[in-house]
């Protein structure tokens, strides 16, 4: 008698479309935080201005305590975090925007420094899971005319080094700003060769 097998274990990425998820562009964020704005979705808000300006992965970003980031009641202007996944420390920037919101959420949730900065509802978990944190970005990203397919959290993370990188062009800025110890692994990652081969195509007449 033939026995015949098979193997229920699917990929994890049938029928999805797999690379790098597309920054936003600056009218995007905007768009973004003038719909969070008029929704007065503070935490929202300020979960999409720090993920811009502080770059963070998602495991880390939903794992920051106030005290990681503010003194007291204030937010600082800089803040430096160990990586997850490298184990290597990141600085960021927190820009004034970006500390107004987090100041009124943190008085609104009334967070102490030992709280978690981003918490949630669910049993389980005293922060934000990442699997949140992707559907709020996924619903955001639609808001605004965009796919979502598109889109997701490490959009958040490329989009202020992309544009950073477009202004100036310096590779070892955006390589720090990251937190990535190779130059080569950076590249890959904005997918700047393509996009600069791209652009130079588009700017020469034959």
């Amino acid at each position: 008698m033939n026995i015949i097998t098979t193997n229920s274990h699917q990929p994890w990425n049938k029928g999805k479309l797999v690379g790098q998820k597309a920054p936003l562009r600056v009218r995007d964020i905007w768009a973004i935080r003038v719909r969070l704005q008029l929704a007065e979705k503070t935490r929202d808000l300020a979960l999409f201005n720090l993920a811009i300006d502080s770059k963070l992965r998602a495991c880390d970003l939903t794992k920051l305590q106030v005290r990681d980031i503010a003194h007291g009641e204030d937010v600082s202007s800089r803040a430096i975090v160990m990586q997850q996944k490298t184990q290597h420390p990141v600085q960021f920037e927190i820009t004034e925007q970006t500390r107004t919101v987090l100041e009124a959420w943190m008085h609104q949730a009334r967070l102490r420094a030992e709280d978690f900065l981003f918490p949630t509802r669910l049993h389980d978990s005293d922060h934000l899971s990442t699997r949140q944190y992707a559907r709020i970005v996924k619903a955001w990203v639609p808001a605004i005319g965009l796919d979502p397919i598109m889109y997701g959290t490490h959009t958040l993370r490329r989009t202020k080094v992309s544009l950073i990188y477009r202004r100036t062009k310096n590779l070892r800025a955006v390589q720090l700003l990251l937190g990535r110890t190779k130059l080569e692994s950076t590249v890959r990652y904005l997918g700047i060769e393509a996009d600069d081969a791209l652009e130079m195509a588009e700017q020469t007449e034959v």
